[in-house]
């Protein structure tokens, strides 16, 4: 018997109507091929998700600076688009919307992943704690070079790059990634952005790249087919600030009546309105009155209930679509759930990636 369900109901996204407010988060793969293209296996591995209301893909870099990890699909080159008409013509024929993600790594690279042996960039020299994964193996993270003032513009330009390249991918939108620790959540936090220039300083100069990337991809989508996503309280890739809340709290200001498609924050436990991530959750939704779409273990009775109480439009969910391509339909008949398999996360085949089963077709006949 099919359950009655908020989450499961039609959402309208700006010009985009998804069959329901569940959306599948992005998640790096590690299983792109030669030049950074998806690889065919993408092509089946999204569309047996298209059941989401909205698919978010994987970090995909703007640029060949952008890359951190092996095996990430890039957005700038006719090839990488070519991958990536192949993915969204397959999810819209199975009746699904599909979002871009678009990212650069910033610090969290290595000059063994970089052009030329050259050193990542980020807004400040601040070496970040931890190992990159390079073909030798894990290597210690670099102290990056700080961007000079003159260059910002052409990140920027990157961005706007990548957005037009989805465009001409065929997707729905493009979702910009500020979170975990890459590099505009670099700027925008002052653990990572110590610059004395209009970047740097006051949470309004740190918002000041965020606020040009949004613009440089509106300009290409319309903000209505731009979303934004940040980590307000992640430590992932050793971040920090000293004042999160007045921080974030200036991004969502920022972001505020631009008419983005949605914020999409990394909150793990914000279903607890009394916890630190469901406070912050609340305070940036005084901030930003547009679409809010949150992130973080969520369960159904608890996405459910975030969205009824109205401190949510959307979920997405991670790990859970990872290994239940039916997702939706699993809520819907209060099926069972596959296990996600951590060892099949990253890199490899079809094994971890498109072979999680489905539900027999005789469970919701």
């Amino acid at each position: 018997m099919t359950q009655t369900s908020l989450l499961l109901s039609p959402f309208q996204l700006g010009p985009t109507r998804l069959a329901n407010r569940m959306v599948m988060a992005p998640m790096t793969r590690s299983r792109a091929a030669a030049g950074n293209v998806a690889a065919d296996l993408a092509i089946e591995y999204y569309s047996q998700r298209a059941g989401a209301g909205l698919i978010v893909t994987e970090g995909t870099q703007v640029s060949a600076r952008g890359v951190g990890y092996l095996g990430t699909p890039g957005i700038y080159t006719e090839a990488q688009t070519s991958g990536w008409r192949k993915v969204t013509e397959a999810v819209h024929e199975r009746g699904g919307k599909i979002f871009a993600q678009i990212w650069h790594v910033g610090r969290v690279s290595h000059p063994a992943l970089q052009p030329n042996g050259e050193l990542p960039v980020a807004p400040s020299a601040i070496t970040p704690a931890g190992h990159a994964r390079t073909l030798s193996g894990p290597q210690p993270h670099v102290e990056p070079r700080a961007l000079e003032l003159a260059e910002i513009p052409d990140v920027v330009a990157e961005f706007a790059t990548g957005a037009r390249c989805a465009l001409h991918a065929g997707f729905d939108g493009v979702e910009i990634h500020g979170a975990n620790g890459y590099l505009i959540d670099q700027f925008l936090r002052d653990g990572t952005n110590v610059r004395t220039d209009e970047y740097g300083g006051s949470a309004e100069n740190r918002v000041r790249f965020l606020r040009e990337v949004v613009a440089a991809a509106a300009e290409v989508w319309g903000a209505d087919g731009v979303g934004v996503r940040l980590s307000p309280l992640s430590g992932f890739n050793d971040m920090s600030d000293s004042d999160p809340f007045a921080t974030f709290g200036a991004a969502a200001s920022a972001l505020d009546g631009s008419g983005l498609a949605y914020l999409h924050l990394v909150v793990p436990g914000s279903w607890d309105a009394e916890s630190e991530n469901g406070k912050m959750t609340a305070h940036l939704h005084e901030r930003f009155r547009g679409p809010l779409m949150v992130n973080g273990g969520y369960t159904f009775e608890a996405a459910e209930a975030v969205v009824a109480s109205g401190r949510a439009d959307l979920v997405s969910f991670g790990s859970s679509f990872l290994a239940n391509p039916d997702l939706p339909e699993r809520f819907a008949e209060a099926a069972p759930l596959n296990a996600p398999n951590p060892a099949t996360f990253y890199g490899g085949g079809a094994e971890g990636y498109t072979d999680y089963p489905a539900l027999p077709a005789t469970v919701s006949a």
